[in-house]
């Protein structure tokens, strides 16, 4: 390699470590894609507000042979808040309690205004490649959260390479909600309906300290705008979330 040549390539390298952080694009990935992303997420946010969808929720703790199943709504308020009322429940009160419970309380209580987005502000994105998967072609990122916040997770995004939507979300949570809890991995994918991606199912997988192995799938459906607020709700003696008298 010529003087000239090295120089160059010192010089580039110098500039992408004093760029560090600031960086939107990663190399490789075309630099609207980020852009675009970052536009129809936030768009996005303001729609998934004020909507509500059915919940059917299977939860298992393989170690113990115990399963439940419950059935609900799930509300994202106005404001952001997500609330849930539990409509019906079949099997074993330790899943209900010391897994359902605890999960749907865990994302209830986190505060909608402090929860870090998937942004370049949070995370560092590091570009895959454009892939095939699940039927579509989806822009594929690396994502390691910059700071260990409640919410941020180390992991893979899909996004839709027509609309930049996400299409599937996975990896391990940054920071445990729970001091009952060791681990917490998960999966999320999502549909595209009218210009929105809405949730479709999350699978969960959590290493308790009490209780082994917890297995968690969430699947929803019946996406739909509300024109009030729901009553405040709050968590019952039961461990289900339900709606105050």
């Amino acid at each position: 390699m010529s003087f000239c040549a090295r120089l160059l390539l010192l010089t580039w390298m110098a500039v992408q470590l004093l760029a560090g952080d600031a960086a939107e694009a990663p190399d490789g990935v075309p630099e609207d894609v980020l852009e675009k992303y970052i536009e129809v997420t936030q768009a996005q946010r303001d729609h998934l507000r004020g909507v509500k969808m059915d919940i059917d929720i299977s939860a298992e703790l393989p170690k113990l042979k115990k399963k439940g199943r419950l059935w609900g709504l799930r509300t994202i308020t106005r404001l952001g808040q997500i609330t849930y009322d539990a409509l019906r429940f079949e099997g074993d009160n330790t899943v209900k309690k010391e897994v359902i419970a605890r999960y749907l309380a865990a994302e209830s209580d986190v505060d909608p205004k402090k929860a870090p987005p998937i942004t370049p502000q949070f995370y560092k994105f590091r570009y895959k490649g454009l892939v095939e998967r699940v039927g579509k072609t989806v822009y594929m990122f690396q994502l390691t959260p910059k700071k260990k916040l409640a919410g941020t997770f180390k992991g893979e995004l899909w996004l839709d390479k027509d609309t930049c939507l996400p299409l599937r979300e996975s990896g391990r949570l940054s920071k445990n909600p729970s001091v009952f809890i060791k681990r917490f991995e998960f999966v999320r994918t999502y549909a595209i309906e009218d210009g929105l991606s809405i949730p479709k199912q999350t699978l969960g997988t959590v290493e308790t300290r009490l209780w082994g192995k917890a297995e968690v799938q969430i699947d929803f459906s019946n996406f739909e705008k509300v024109d009030a607020e729901p009553a405040a709700h709050s968590s019952t003696g039961n461990g289900v979330l339900a709606r105050h008298p």
